[in-house]
Protein backbone atom coordinates (compact mmCIF):
# COMPACT_ATOMS: atom_id res chain seq x y z
CA UNK A 1 0.00 0.00 0.00
CA UNK A 2 1.79 3.18 -0.81
CA UNK A 3 2.77 5.60 2.04
CA UNK A 4 2.24 9.83 1.53
CA UNK A 5 4.09 12.17 3.23
CA UNK A 6 2.41 15.39 3.11
CA UNK A 7 4.52 18.30 3.58
CA UNK A 8 2.69 20.92 5.80
CA UNK A 9 4.36 24.54 5.60
CA UNK A 10 1.66 26.14 7.43
CA UNK A 11 -1.44 25.53 9.83
CA UNK A 12 -4.23 27.35 9.07
CA UNK A 13 -5.14 29.89 11.75
CA UNK A 14 -8.52 30.23 11.16
CA UNK A 15 -9.49 26.40 10.96
CA UNK A 16 -7.58 26.57 14.07
CA UNK A 17 -9.89 29.86 15.48
CA UNK A 18 -13.04 27.43 13.98
CA UNK A 19 -12.14 24.17 15.71
CA UNK A 20 -11.03 25.88 18.69
CA UNK A 21 -15.01 27.22 18.97
CA UNK A 22 -13.78 31.30 18.36
CA UNK A 23 -15.15 31.97 15.17
CA UNK A 24 -17.23 34.80 16.93
CA UNK A 25 -15.21 35.56 19.07
CA UNK A 26 -13.39 38.47 17.52
CA UNK A 27 -11.99 40.10 20.23
CA UNK A 28 -9.77 36.92 21.19
CA UNK A 29 -5.59 37.29 21.01
CA UNK A 30 -4.60 36.47 17.26
CA UNK A 31 -1.31 35.93 18.72
CA UNK A 32 -2.24 33.29 20.47
CA UNK A 33 -3.48 31.34 17.57
CA UNK A 34 -0.51 31.93 15.57
CA UNK A 35 1.14 30.35 18.44
CA UNK A 36 -0.45 27.20 18.89
CA UNK A 37 0.05 26.83 14.85
CA UNK A 38 3.59 27.53 14.87
CA UNK A 39 4.01 24.88 17.80
CA UNK A 40 1.93 22.31 15.98
CA UNK A 41 3.63 22.51 12.69
CA UNK A 42 7.48 21.74 14.52
CA UNK A 43 5.63 18.69 16.66
CA UNK A 44 3.47 17.63 14.08
CA UNK A 45 4.63 14.11 11.83
CA UNK A 46 2.52 14.10 8.77
CA UNK A 47 1.75 10.46 7.09
CA UNK A 48 -0.51 8.89 5.13
CA UNK A 49 -1.81 5.65 3.95
CA UNK A 50 -4.18 4.78 0.83
CA UNK A 51 -4.86 2.02 -1.42
CA UNK A 52 -7.20 2.27 -4.47
CA UNK A 53 -10.01 -0.67 -4.60
CA UNK A 54 -12.95 -1.31 -7.41
CA UNK A 55 -16.31 -0.91 -5.98
CA UNK A 56 -19.16 -2.15 -6.85
CA UNK A 57 -21.92 0.28 -6.76
CA UNK A 58 -25.03 -1.72 -7.69
CA UNK A 59 -24.65 -4.15 -4.33
CA UNK A 60 -22.67 -0.75 -2.51
CA UNK A 61 -19.45 -2.85 -1.87
CA UNK A 62 -15.63 -2.33 -1.69
CA UNK A 63 -14.30 -5.23 -3.45
CA UNK A 64 -11.13 -5.54 -1.01
CA UNK A 65 -10.00 -8.92 0.35
CA UNK A 66 -12.56 -9.58 1.93
CA UNK A 67 -15.22 -7.72 0.29
CA UNK A 68 -16.57 -4.62 2.46
CA UNK A 69 -20.54 -4.10 2.50
CA UNK A 70 -20.97 -0.59 3.26
CA UNK A 71 -24.26 -0.02 5.38
CA UNK A 72 -25.43 3.27 5.35
CA UNK A 73 -28.21 5.50 3.35
CA UNK A 74 -25.89 7.88 3.00
CA UNK A 75 -22.33 6.68 2.33
CA UNK A 76 -24.33 4.47 -0.17
CA UNK A 77 -26.14 7.31 -1.84
CA UNK A 78 -22.92 9.18 -1.56
CA UNK A 79 -20.76 6.78 -3.86
CA UNK A 80 -23.20 5.58 -6.29
CA UNK A 81 -22.10 5.37 -9.63
CA UNK A 82 -18.69 5.18 -8.70
CA UNK A 83 -16.66 2.51 -10.02
CA UNK A 84 -13.63 2.46 -7.54
CA UNK A 85 -12.81 3.83 -4.43
CA UNK A 86 -9.88 5.25 -2.51
CA UNK A 87 -9.21 4.00 1.35
CA UNK A 88 -7.52 6.54 2.56
CA UNK A 89 -5.61 6.76 6.32
CA UNK A 90 -3.87 10.16 7.95
CA UNK A 91 -2.01 11.33 11.16
CA UNK A 92 -0.38 14.28 12.23
CA UNK A 93 1.74 11.60 15.20
CA UNK A 94 2.03 10.91 18.79
CA UNK A 95 4.25 14.11 20.05
CA UNK A 96 1.82 16.76 19.21
CA UNK A 97 -0.71 14.90 21.04
CA UNK A 98 1.61 14.28 23.87
CA UNK A 99 1.99 18.02 23.91
CA UNK A 100 -1.22 19.04 24.44
CA UNK A 101 -1.56 16.57 27.06
CA UNK A 102 1.37 17.73 28.94
CA UNK A 103 0.03 21.54 28.73
CA UNK A 104 -3.04 20.50 30.35
CA UNK A 105 -1.60 18.76 33.42
CA UNK A 106 0.06 21.89 33.64
CA UNK A 107 -2.76 23.72 33.94
CA UNK A 108 -2.23 25.81 30.79
CA UNK A 109 -5.46 25.14 29.57
CA UNK A 110 -6.03 27.93 27.19
CA UNK A 111 -2.46 26.55 25.00
CA UNK A 112 -3.84 23.05 25.24
CA UNK A 113 -6.86 23.99 24.16
CA UNK A 114 -5.46 26.01 21.45
CA UNK A 115 -2.98 23.05 20.12
CA UNK A 116 -5.43 20.70 20.00
CA UNK A 117 -7.35 23.11 17.81
CA UNK A 118 -4.52 23.63 15.86
CA UNK A 119 -3.22 19.83 15.27
CA UNK A 120 -7.19 19.05 14.29
CA UNK A 121 -6.77 21.47 11.57
CA UNK A 122 -2.96 20.19 10.37
CA UNK A 123 -4.99 16.49 10.17
CA UNK A 124 -7.55 17.86 8.18
CA UNK A 125 -4.92 19.51 6.00
CA UNK A 126 -2.52 16.32 5.69
CA UNK A 127 -6.20 14.92 4.07
CA UNK A 128 -6.77 17.62 1.99
CA UNK A 129 -3.56 17.11 0.60
CA UNK A 130 -3.89 13.78 0.13
CA UNK A 131 -7.24 14.27 -2.15
CA UNK A 132 -5.48 17.23 -4.15
CA UNK A 133 -3.37 14.49 -5.15
CA UNK A 134 -5.50 11.54 -6.02
CA UNK A 135 -7.69 14.31 -8.06
CA UNK A 136 -4.78 14.95 -9.99
CA UNK A 137 -3.08 11.46 -10.74
CA UNK A 138 -6.74 9.76 -10.80
CA UNK A 139 -7.82 12.69 -13.37
CA UNK A 140 -5.49 10.93 -16.31
CA UNK A 141 -7.50 8.47 -16.13
CA UNK A 142 -10.82 10.23 -16.43
CA UNK A 143 -11.98 10.16 -12.72
CA UNK A 144 -13.44 12.91 -11.08
CA UNK A 145 -13.34 12.44 -6.96
CA UNK A 146 -16.18 12.28 -4.17
CA UNK A 147 -14.96 14.35 -1.33
CA UNK A 148 -13.80 12.21 1.25
CA UNK A 149 -16.33 10.35 3.64
CA UNK A 150 -15.58 9.04 7.07
CA UNK A 151 -17.40 6.52 9.29
CA UNK A 152 -19.37 8.64 11.84
CA UNK A 153 -20.92 10.79 8.64
CA UNK A 154 -24.61 11.18 8.27
CA UNK A 155 -25.61 7.52 9.09
CA UNK A 156 -22.60 5.29 8.39
CA UNK A 157 -22.16 3.81 11.43
CA UNK A 158 -18.67 4.05 13.38
CA UNK A 159 -18.14 0.69 13.37
CA UNK A 160 -17.30 0.94 9.60
CA UNK A 161 -13.80 2.07 11.06
CA UNK A 162 -12.55 -1.00 11.33
CA UNK A 163 -12.91 -2.85 8.44
CA UNK A 164 -11.83 0.81 6.82
CA UNK A 165 -8.68 0.87 8.99
CA UNK A 166 -7.75 -2.38 8.26
CA UNK A 167 -8.05 -1.85 3.59
CA UNK A 168 -6.93 2.19 3.91
CA UNK A 169 -3.49 0.52 5.67
CA UNK A 170 -3.81 2.20 8.61
CA UNK A 171 -1.30 0.27 10.36
CA UNK A 172 1.68 0.78 7.92
CA UNK A 173 1.79 4.44 9.84
CA UNK A 174 1.76 3.26 13.06
CA UNK A 175 -1.97 4.29 13.95
CA UNK A 176 -4.01 1.54 15.91
CA UNK A 177 -7.75 1.23 16.99
CA UNK A 178 -9.64 1.21 20.35
CA UNK A 179 -11.97 -1.35 20.98
CA UNK A 180 -14.40 1.76 20.69
CA UNK A 181 -13.90 2.08 17.31
CA UNK A 182 -11.35 5.19 18.12
CA UNK A 183 -8.24 6.16 16.18
CA UNK A 184 -4.68 6.87 17.76
CA UNK A 185 -3.18 8.98 17.45
CA UNK A 186 -6.39 10.96 18.07
CA UNK A 187 -5.35 13.22 15.35
CA UNK A 188 -5.72 11.10 12.85
CA UNK A 189 -8.63 10.19 10.36
CA UNK A 190 -9.88 7.60 8.16
CA UNK A 191 -11.83 7.95 5.16
CA UNK A 192 -13.62 6.65 1.70
CA UNK A 193 -13.11 8.24 -1.94
CA UNK A 194 -15.39 7.55 -4.93
CA UNK A 195 -14.14 8.11 -8.09
CA UNK A 196 -16.38 8.36 -10.74
CA UNK A 197 -16.38 8.65 -14.57
CA UNK A 198 -19.32 11.64 -14.90
CA UNK A 199 -18.98 14.78 -12.72
CA UNK A 200 -20.91 15.04 -9.42
CA UNK A 201 -23.63 17.15 -8.44
CA UNK A 202 -23.27 15.99 -4.93
CA UNK A 203 -23.21 18.76 -2.25
CA UNK A 204 -20.17 18.92 -0.59
CA UNK A 205 -18.66 18.31 2.86
CA UNK A 206 -20.79 19.81 6.21
CA UNK A 207 -23.37 20.94 3.65
CA UNK A 208 -24.40 17.28 3.03
CA UNK A 209 -24.98 16.44 6.66
CA UNK A 210 -27.88 17.10 8.22
CA UNK A 211 -26.54 17.55 11.44
CA UNK A 212 -27.06 20.79 11.34
CA UNK A 213 -26.13 21.66 15.06
CA UNK A 214 -22.39 20.47 14.91
CA UNK A 215 -19.69 23.29 16.36
CA UNK A 216 -17.85 21.97 13.64
CA UNK A 217 -19.70 22.96 10.74
CA UNK A 218 -18.49 24.90 8.25
CA UNK A 219 -21.31 26.87 6.22
CA UNK A 220 -24.20 27.12 9.52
Amino acid sequence: MPIYNAQILEVDAAETRRYAGLRKAQGFGEQNIRDACAEALLLMEVRGAWEVYDYDSARHTVLSEPPFELEGKSIVKHLDGCRRVICMAATVGLELEREITRKFERGEYLASVLLDAAATAAVEQAADAMEKHFAATFAKDGFKLRWRFSPGYGDWNLTAQEKLFTIAGAKQIDMTLTSAMMLEPRKSVTAIIGLAKKSSTHKKDCAACGKLDCPMRNNP
